[in-house]
């Protein structure tokens, strides 16, 4: 198998393999297989030379590599040959792989390890970094720093789904029974109706992929690592196990890691874990095994953002074993379902197959018995086999669902497939994220407390210069602070930096205050940062009269213990141990309302005191301005939509990765709760329930608090377990798995990540939340709209059944031919139905419940007043044709007077089923729908040149009719709509 050896020389060797066995499969076993072995190095094969380059430990013998080669191409026969399926080898050579590379990069408890033991473990070193060979061999042997796609639809798969329906199924087939029996043209016909459905749907879902496949930032990621002793900046794809990452403020970090140095290090993490506020790093090992990721602080993680400090991190996973990438292997397994539309609508076409049925075998039977021939009475059943399934109905349910598509478009609404709409119209429970979404993911101030003021940021006026502990508090924070700030030429601000320290600027502006000027004037000399044992930033300032001044903020709880002096009125008294313990009560009182709070602090010193060895002397004798309370700030307009939600009868829940007491205030503020009790459950808790446990409690429970994204994936299959049609809003990575499981997930299109974009059904491209009410208000108005084109569609087809079925059973001939009933239903079915799909929405809409996911389209109180209505149209058209026959005798120009009643009378049809209760008698009038004047005028004349273009005439054999004939098809066709339309208040009838 190995036929020659061209070069060997030590630690390397080029083998010759036959190259019947050299394929592309094998190729890519080859070097996944081999760059396992600890012994090598790194393998290259290339199939169109046949050649195997192998680098390997120098004491290694070649010839042993060569039988190693020999015996994984053998390993390689036994997979294929268990099988004879190419796709079946393929796919288990490809979990042989999946499981080569679970051991080769070990996921090991790193958080747990020292550093030293890590970065001897991955052999790399903390100054110097990976050599350009290590990096060669770990980018060989694990491949690429990449997550897998999210899988898509192919275009090929969005057009085949078009025709995966009941309702369709029968009209192909019926269509290739018309040929068979010689109906050619209206096999033509049927197909020209499902294939127009089929263009409409895929070209709707296909441009709205692409629209939102344009949203995912396809720039190249950059990041910082330190490769044989020097900093140097390659793209994240190509960051290897064992590099050593150069992290500092606004650097992406591309792979999770294990931190090695921390210097006032804070991480974004919530796009992976929801948290809001960032977390500070440190380097010493934990001692819990199971601890979250969200309290891993000695780890950093792939797809999160550094905020501020810097530090060095060794990478210990890369692509798919990150927490990113198992992330993404839930997206994958997450299982969608189908929307309520979609189970109703493959419900009706299921009877209407069985409908079709049993009225082709009765009518061929009566037709045989009163001596027609078999080829005649087999045409005549197919197209009563179309009649009984309204061609029009998919047309109309994806133009339905393509116009609600394209009114949301409107409204920055991106919606991906065509039953989304009508699915988040009939959800009944939305899980919310909080971060990123209920919530703006940015820190804001909200809350100042001094020694004489407290004030409310944003309904109370700040006037700095009027009392002088506000005023200097402000400036502190100012100078107590890394953001950077510059002032572009229109005089708007730029601030760079931390959430929390940015909300600190942008107050100090404001309020304002020239921060530029004022940080020119105190120029900064020393920073002295947060440490492990110390939270507490201090910063020191020259001033002109050449003393030092001290700006400190940080934990209250510390602040209040180091300060000997308080500023009260302008004046600084000393503290009193009763005046500390109401610092203490204050700073309760902001942190019980879930705040995030920091004491501000300063002081003067003379050069003469500075001790350049110990900063902490400069943190002594300090004077207390206060306490400075910031959030997340909710969006605007959350609480309505709240409220909204609730009056549509939605329940609403909210999932966070914040502590309960935090979520509870938010939800509180939002009144979340329906009832207006709250229930919060902790994660900690939800690990002892069981899924059944689970499923009992959800209905109780209005916030989920501390989860992680599998926790929400949980929450989401327990709603739907307990028979809820679900919809989850996200914005980051950690809410994908839960938003590809409900049936809408909902996703922020601007600051929202790629993945959760990618698996969203509805992407809000502006961010704003309260668009959701108007996809709801649309989703039912689609459902209800679709309803009435149904019952339209049931009506009428229902109709031409009667007409048929009791003209041949009582042998007065067929009214009208295979081509009439298929011309009917093109004419008088899709335009008039689209019509009707295209009414406004009712004024109630928003204040009814939530409709049952289980109950038909068509209920069964509904087949009553169309058997109804049916039976009217059905009558008036019988007794038009029983004078024609009177008239004229069994022929065309009785078929014609047959036809042009039967056509009348269901376009007249149209307007009775705008509404179910509504009639033109009644004193309110319906908002005027120009799409239906418009269709019914259309579907008119198109049966009026029937009658005066000759080959159309002969086509549809129809004759021209008199003024005596024109007048009993007026009316034939006004009776039953005044009949329908009085019998509408009819409690027995409506």
């Amino acid at each position: 198998m190995i036929k020659a050896i061209h070069t060997r020389v030590k630690g390397r060797a080029r083998y010759k393999v036959d190259q019947l066995y050299l394929s592309p499969l094998l190729q890519r076993y080859l070097e996944r297989s081999l760059a396992n072995k600890p012994e090598i190095f790194y393998v290259s094969a290339n199939p169109l030379t046949s050649n195997v380059l192998v680098c390997f430990e120098p004491k290694k013998s070649w010839k042993k590599i060569g039988l190693l080669i020999q015996q994984t191409i053998k390993d390689y026969q036994k997979i294929t040959s268990l099988s004879t399926s190419k796709k079946l080898s393929k796919s288990l050579i490809n979990q042989q792989l999946a499981v080569d590379n679970d051991k080769k990069q070990q996921i090991d408890n790193w958080h747990l390890m020292t550093t030293d033991k890590i970065i001897d473990r991955l052999n790399t070193s903390k100054r110097k970094g990976l050599s350009h060979e290590d990096v060669i061999v770990n980018l060989s042997k694990y491949g690429s720093n990449v997550l897998s796609e999210v899988p898509t639809r192919s275009s090929a798969k969005i057009f085949i789904e078009q025709f995966k329906s009941l309702p369709v199924a029968l009209l192909v087939t019926a269509a290739g029974i018309a040929i068979i029996t010689g109906g050619v043209i209206d096999a033509v016909v049927i197909m020209g109706v499902v294939g127009l459905n089929a263009v409409i749907g895929y070209m709707t879902e296909s441009q709205s992929a692409r629209i939102i496949q344009s949203l995912k930032n396809w720039e190249q990621i950059l990041t910082w690592v330190i490769r044989e002793g020097e900093q140097v900046e390659i793209p994240a794809e190509n960051v290897v196990m064992g590099d050593i990452l150069f992290l500092k403020p606004g650097s992406y970090i591309p792979a999770d890691s294990r931190l090695i140095e921390a210097d006032n290090l804070s991480v974004d993490e919530s796009a992976l874990t929801g948290e809001s506020i960032p977390s500070t790093k440190t380097t010493a090992p934990l001692s819990c095994e199971n601890i979250p990721l969200a309290d891993r602080v000695n780890m950093v993680y792939k797809g999160t953002l550094v905020t501020s400090g810097q530090g060095l991190a060794v990478v210990v996973a890369t692509g798919q074993f990150t927490e990113m990438g198992k992330i993404q292997q839930l997206v994958n397994e997450a299982v969608s379902i189908d929307t309520p539309l979609e189970r109703q609508l493959d419900q009706v076409g299921g009877q209407l197959v069985l409908m079709g049925m049993g009225i082709c075998s009765l009518v061929f039977g009566l037709g045989v018995l009163r001596g027609y021939s078999l080829l005649r009475m087999m045409q005549s059943s197919i197209s009563l086999a179309v009649a009984a399934v309204p061609e029009g109905l998919p047309t109309i349910a994806t133009t339905t669902l393509t116009l609600g598509i394209r009114e949301m478009r409107k409204n920055n609404v991106l919606v991906r497939s065509l039953s989304a709409v009508e699915a988040l119209g009939s959800v009944q429970t939305i899980c919310l994220d909080k971060t990123g979404t209920i919530t703006e993911n940015k820190m804001l101030v909200v809350e100042i407390s001094t020694t004489t003021q407290k004030i409310r940021v944003g309904e109370d006026n700040i006037h700095p210069y009027r009392k002088d502990e506000l005023l200097r508090l402000i400036h502190i924070s100012v100078l107590c602070n890394e953001s950077e700030v510059s002032q572009q030429p229109n005089g708007e601000y730029v601030v760079t930096g931390s959430p929390t320290e940015n909300a600190l600027i942008h107050l100090a502006i404001s309020a304002g205050v020239d921060v530029i000027q004022l940080r020119q004037k105190y120029e900064l000399l020393e920073t002295n940062l947060r440490t492990e044992n110390r939270n507490v930033m201090s910063t020191i300032h020259d001033t002109e009269n050449h003393r030092k001044l001290i700006a400190v903020k940080g934990n209250p709880a510390e602040m209040i213990s180091i300060c000997q002096w308080w500023m009260k009125n302008g004046e600084v008294v000393p503290l009193t141990p009763k005046d500390r313990q109401g610092m203490v009560r204050e700073n309760e009182r902001l942190a019980q309302k879930a705040l995030r709070v920091l004491g501000v602090a300063y002081s003067y010193i003379d050069d003469d005191n500075i001790d350049d060895d110990n900063s902490n002397n400069h943190e002594a004798n300090l004077i207390w301005l206060g306490l400075v309370g910031m959030t997340d700030p909710i969006r605007r307009g959350a609480k309505k939509l709240i409220g909204e939600f609730h009056q549509a009868g939605i329940d609403t829940v909210m999932m966070t990765g914040d502590q309960s007491s935090t979520a509870y205030a938010i939800a509180k503020e939002l009144e979340l709760s329906r009832t207006g009790e709250l229930e919060v459950l902790d994660a900690t808790n939800l690990q002892n329930l069981t899924p059944e446990a689970l499923t009992a409690v959800s209905d109780k429970v209005n916030v989920f608090a501390r989860i992680s994204p599998s926790n929400k994936l949980q929450i989401v299959q327990a709603f739907q377990a307990a028979g809820k049609v679900v919809a989850m809003t996200g914005d980051g990575i950690n809410d994908a798995p839960a938003m590809r499981a409900a049936q809408v997930g909902v996703a922020m299109g601007k600051g929202g990540t790629d993945v959760a974009r990618e698996v969203a059904d509805i992407v809000l491209e502006d961010d704003r939340l309260e668009t959701m009410i108007i996809a709801v208000s649309r989703g039912r108005t689609i459902y209800n709209n679709i309803r009435k084109s149904v019952h339209f569609l049931l009506a009428t087809n229902l109709s031409e059944i009667m007409v048929m079925t009791t003209a041949i059973g009582a042998g007065l001939g067929e009214p009208l031919n295979a081509i009439q009933l298929l011309w009917l239903n093109l004419v008088s079915d899709i335009f008039p139905g689209l019509s009707l799909a295209m009414e406004a929405p009712e004024p109630d809409v928003l204040s009814q419940p939530p409709r049952n996911p289980d109950e038909p389209i068509i209920k069964n109180s509904d087949f009553g007043r169309i058997m109804f209505e049916s039976g009217t149209i059905s009558v008036s058209t019988l007794a038009a044709y029983s004078y024609a026959l009177l008239r004229y005798g069994v022929g065309a120009q009785a078929s014609t007077v047959a036809c042009m009643t039967l056509t009348t009378a269901q376009l007249l049809h149209t307007i009775s089923c705008r509404s179910e209760h509504h009639s033109i008698f009644s004193r309110d009038k319906l908002p005027v729908n120009p799409y239906l004047n418009a269709a019914m005028m259309g579907s008119f004349g198109m049966q009026l040149l029937v009658t005066v273009i000759p080959p159309l005439r002969n086509l549809l054999k129809i004759t021209p009719i008199g003024l005596m004939d024109g007048a009993v098809v007026v009316a034939g066709g006004l009776v039953p709509f005044l009949v329908n339309e009085g019998t509408k208040k009819s409690p027995v009838l409506s």
